[in-house]
């Protein structure tokens, strides 16, 4: 099942360099593609928190 509905995921963006967010139903994350940012943002209660203080950098 997906975290977030596939038609928002594909307009939401990264609020800190703007590039298209992935899932990783996993962590419970959508995921920056960007090479160099790469943020993590929670997905909590079925909502994205695209917050860039609450997100969690790569590893």
């Amino acid at each position: 099942m997906p975290l977030v509905e596939p038609s928002l995921l594909e307009i939401l963006a990264c609020p800190a360099c703007h590039a298209p967010l992935r899932e990783d139903a996993d962590a419970s994350e959508l995921v920056c593609t960007s090479d160099s940012c790469g943020l993590a943002y929670p997905v909590r209660d079925e909502i994205p928190v695209l917050l860039v203080d609450e997100a969690r950098r790569p590893s």
